[in-house]
């Protein structure tokens, strides 16, 4: 066999074999591989999307926490702003009472002492005058001395 026809046939095959190649083998191949690569950049574009979503949902959230927290501080705030006041109220309220007891009791003992002091005369003058009976030995009269008993009286 001749070496050039050999080659010349070898030529026309692999002429064939591309154009057959080309013709019924390349097309779903290359399909194949477009719609791979299609699919893969919807894929990375969806990633991409989600990732800006969930950057955007992490905003919001950080922002929902801020604002929570910061709510939760003013009430907090606010509660503590009541508390101090109750407290100082029920202490004015208490001081109030005690100032009411203290005077109450003031003028009750200063009461007590005013009639402990007019039992005290009242006493003081009864012994005046049965000290003036044994001395002048006979009975002082305490109607007539009435006015002498009084100023006795104011004296002591």
């Amino acid at each position: 066999m001749n070496l050039n026809a050999t080659l010349f046939a070898q030529a026309i095959v692999f002429a064939i074999l591309v154009w057959f190649t080309m013709k019924f083998v390349w097309p779903p191949i290359a399909k194949a591989l477009d719609e791979r690569a299609q699919k893969i950049s919807e894929g990375l574009a969806a990633a991409e999307k989600a990732k800006v979503e969930l950057a955007v949902a992490n905003k919001r959230v950080e922002e929902e926490l801020s604002k929570s927290r910061n709510e939760s501080a003013a009430r907090l705030a606010d509660a503590e702003r009541r508390a101090q006041q109750i407290i100082e109220d029920a202490k004015a309220r208490a001081n109030e009472e005690a100032a009411k007891i203290i005077a109450a009791a003031k003028a009750d003992a200063e009461q007590q002492m005013f009639q402990a002091r007019e039992a005290l005369r009242e006493q003081v003058a009864n012994l005046a005058v049965k000290g003036a009976e044994q001395i002048l030995q006979r009975e002082v009269n305490a109607g007539v001395h009435a006015e002498l008993l009084s100023r006795l009286k104011t004296e002591l």
